[in-house]
């Protein structure tokens, strides 16, 4: 059994170092001999600072006699002195024990088998620990890399087959005390980012890790240590191997989080940014893209609208990611005797085609991201009366925002954003979004049946 060292100080910060040594094998994971058990008193957490739906979770579970803990980015975050998005729950009640314990439950999932548990109306997700394929059990991987796993196990053995230190943090709401099994707390304390045994077999086991990295490294301000960063270089390729629309959600939490700027200055730096944008031109350095004015200016833009609690899309983003491959071939086709508006509609969608091999765009935003293309053309036509429709358009501010952004890499078109800057004063764009909004209700509610007239009889 793992041997507990309770440490105890005086409180002051979340995290403080501590000089502590864990033995490690050679295997993938690390070899768990004992754990580290920080009080509440030096964490610093507090009750009122987590989910209580969440608390009465895990005391339901440990009254029903199963261990349970808040587990994985609540307590990293919390720690950090920031707001956690969710919190999750870890337990060693499997899932069918679960559902026993609270009968509404749902179990979902075939990767990962999950329990989603509602508390007046919180979605809290339970996990169960997982464990070694040694145990026996649904596991399932190819090429090292784990496409099903419903291996369970014991908390210690779930610790060390978590991805990193820092997301491998138990927290007891209950007595307040967090575990620590793999040197995690630590390594927060000094802003370093480890992966639990050998890197090189956790990155092929789960790619996307690779791309955690990064966004850990922008968003928390870790670093990753030399033997997480070494092989990342030359593992980008995994990333052709994970499905597309997973990549799709990696990218919309790399971009679409306040840290958009951040993540692409990482994806650079560890040579990831040409696996996920391929249609990108090329740059000196392995694995990196040239990163033109208005994809940077989008991506500054995207961190402070959401600093300023305004709504951001992947529509207008993937429209500045890929902006320079279209207008390129755009030119082309041009060239070849299309119209600009028939060049810019086949450039856009041959575009789109090539980037959802490597990860999907949903219709809904993909369809905005060519409307937004397409209005680049539109705009260009202010002679006449017809351009005052424009200003009706339903995409009409989207495109407007990405001509300014264009400005920024293109000068000559500042007398064309000043044009249609001007043409927008006295607009008042939110009632006429409201009024669009509810004539389009209007128009898909369902008419009521007639009712069909029976002839009248003859006498």
């Amino acid at each position: 059994m793992p041997v507990s060292n309770t440490r105890t100080c005086r409180p002051g910060d979340h995290v403080k170092l501590a000089q502590l040594h864990y033995s490690t094998c050679h295997s993938a994971y690390i070899d768990i001999n004992k754990f580290v058990t920080i009080s509440q008193a030096e964490h610093g957490i507090r009750l009122r600072e987590l989910c209580p739906h969440a608390i009465d979770i895990v005391r339901d579970l440990q009254v029903a006699g199963y261990e349970a803990f808040l587990v994985g980015g609540s307590v990293r975050d919390l720690l950090l002195g920031k707001v956690p998005k969710d919190f999750d729950v870890a337990t060693s009640a499997t899932p069918e024990e679960v559902q026993q314990v609270f009968p509404r439950c749902r179990l979902i999932g075939r990767r990962f088998r999950l329990a989603h548990v509602r508390k007046a109306g919180a979605l809290i997700e339970v996990a169960t620990f997982r464990g070694p394929a040694t145990n026996g059990g649904d596991r399932e991987k190819s090429n090292g890399r784990i496409l099903r796993d419903n291996v369970f196990g014991t908390v210690e053995e779930d610790a060390i087959r978590r991805d990193f230190t820092i997301n491998a943090l138990f927290l007891d709401p209950v007595s307040g005390d967090i575990r620590d099994y793999v040197g995690g707390y630590d390594d927060l304390a000094q802003r370093r980012l480890r992966l639990i045994g050998d890197p090189v077999v956790r990155f092929r086991e789960d790619p996307v890790r690779l791309l955690r990295a990064a966004r850990f490294e922008a968003k928390l301000g870790v670093r990753p240590d030399s033997e997480t960063e070494a092989p990342i270089h030359t593992m980008a390729r995994l990333l052709n191997d994970v499905p597309p629309a997973r990549l799709f959600e990696e990218i919309c939490k790399l971009f679409l989080t306040g840290h958009g700027v951040r993540s692409m200055e990482a994806l650079q730096r560890f040579g990831l940014s040409r696996a996920l944008f391929p249609g990108l031109r090329k740059a000196s350095g392995r694995g990196k893209v040239q990163l033109g004015p208005v994809l940077l200016k989008t991506l500054e833009n995207t961190d402070d609208r959401i600093r300023n609690a305004k709504p951001v899309t992947p529509a207008f983003l993937f429209a500045a990611l890929l902006w320079q491959p279209v207008k390129e071939r755009s030119a082309e086709l041009m060239e070849q005797g299309e119209s600009e508006y028939n060049a810019m509609v086949a450039a856009g969608e041959e575009v789109i085609a090539a980037q959802t091999q490597s990860t999907s765009i949903p219709r809904r935003f993909s369809a905005v991201t060519r409307q937004i293309w397409l209005m680049q053309t539109r705009l260009k036509k202010t002679r006449g009366k017809r351009w005052k429709r424009l200003l009706h358009e339903q995409r009409f501010r989207a495109a407007y925002d990405f001509l300014l952004l264009r400005s920024v890499e293109d000068p000559s078109l500042e007398p064309l954003c000043e044009f249609w800057t001007k043409a927008q004063e006295g607009i008042d764009f939110a009632k006429l979004h409201s009024e669009r909004s509810a004539s389009n209700r209007s128009q898909t509610r369902r008419r009521p049946r007639s009712r069909r007239r029976r002839p009248a009889r003859s006498r």
